[in-house]
């Protein structure tokens, strides 16, 4: 994803003399040709990522477009102060962008784990926040977030990802892609775990239960619409995320359900349950520690399914037997 970043970025800035890149000392190999051909778009702040955001909201109230580039919770949680006060308040024009989103940066432990941090953001007055789930997503995110006037929060994941979508998708912020129709549930999903979901959802299907796959690249503003569709027209929804069940996407879509009249007969969050990862290993390793590979969603899928008393599939108005 962070390629599919910095490529568009590079292509935007080549056009747009206003758009800059602020990045805390990090990312030499990856932002090497952006800094070598348009020095005078770019900077490097040093490890300061308090400072980093401080001068790129000076430079977005003076007229530029910038965005600040650091890994995983580092350009969230240590500046989070200058993003409230000086970004948001002001409604500045930066796009604050973390790569290694969840815990790409896994074997570096919880202190380079970015598990909370669309929750900070969403909170925030005026901030957009946008986890693609692919890098196609990836680079036409950047794309558009440059194109919105105000703060944005781009979620990228750290590399090597494989494009789920073909190149001819309709990116819109704030509206989900359907992905994988189905009619018995919905997974939602976000920030890079799209491809975990679908392969899920197969084996869901040849257990008999079909599954609506929905990339919900944009948390804030959630495609509200998507959700309660979702929600009309099958029986569960389970979201997906590398990321705390508290105040991400799980959240969003609950306070979505919960303030609507229309609700599924099961709702379950598939996430970080509140705890800190202090297991050692790469990503994949934690994401199936965490029951966030394929195997781990249909575990909790399958058991949250034979637990309910109100879900029946579609097809079929018989007991629900599936293996997880």
């Amino acid at each position: 994803m962070r390629t599919a970043f910095i490529d568009s970025l590079f292509e935007l800035a080549q056009q747009d003399r206003r758009i800059v890149l602020i990045t805390g000392d990090l990312g030499f190999g990856v932002v090497t040709r952006f800094m070598n051909e348009l020095p005078e778009q770019f900077v490097n702040a040093g490890v300061a990522e308090q400072n980093m955001t401080g001068l790129a909201a000076g430079m977005a109230l003076s007229g530029k477009i910038v965005f600040t580039y650091s890994i995983a919770n580092f350009p969230v949680i240590r500046p989070f102060e200058q993003i409230r006060n000086d970004v948001c308040y002001h409604n500045a024009n930066v796009k604050v962008v973390a790569v290694g989103g969840g815990m790409a940066y896994g074997s570096l432990g919880a202190s380079h784990h970015a598990t909370e941090d669309m929750a900070v953001m969403r909170a925030l007055p005026n901030m957009l926040v946008v986890a693609p789930n692919d890098p196609v997503e990836a680079g036409l995110a950047t794309r558009a977030v440059a194109a919105h006037p105000g703060p944005c929060y781009l979620r990228l994941g750290r590399a090597g990802e494989a494009a789920v979508h073909g190149p001819d998708i309709e990116f819109e912020l704030g509206k989900a892609i359907k992905v994988l129709e189905g009619e018995d549930l919905t997974l939602i999903v976000t920030g890079g775990l799209l491809q975990n979901a679908l392969s899920a959802a197969e084996i869901l299907s040849a257990q008999g239960v079909t599954a609506r796959v929905l990339s919900m690249h944009t948390l804030k503003p959630l495609d509200t619409d998507a959700v309660l569709k979702a929600a009309a027209e099958t029986q569960a929804i389970f979201t997906i995320e590398e990321h705390s069940v508290i105040g991400g996407l799980g959240g969003a879509v609950a306070e979505t359900l919960m303030e609507s009249e229309t609700r599924p007969a099961l709702f379950r969050r598939i996430g970080l349950n509140g705890q800190f990862s202090s297991v050692v290993g790469d990503q994949d390793y934690l994401r199936a520690h965490h029951g966030l590979d394929s195997a781990g969603m249909v575990a909790t899928i399958a058991s949250a399914l034979r637990d309910s008393v109100r879900f029946t599939k579609k097809n079929d108005r018989h007991d629900l037997t599936v293996v997880g």
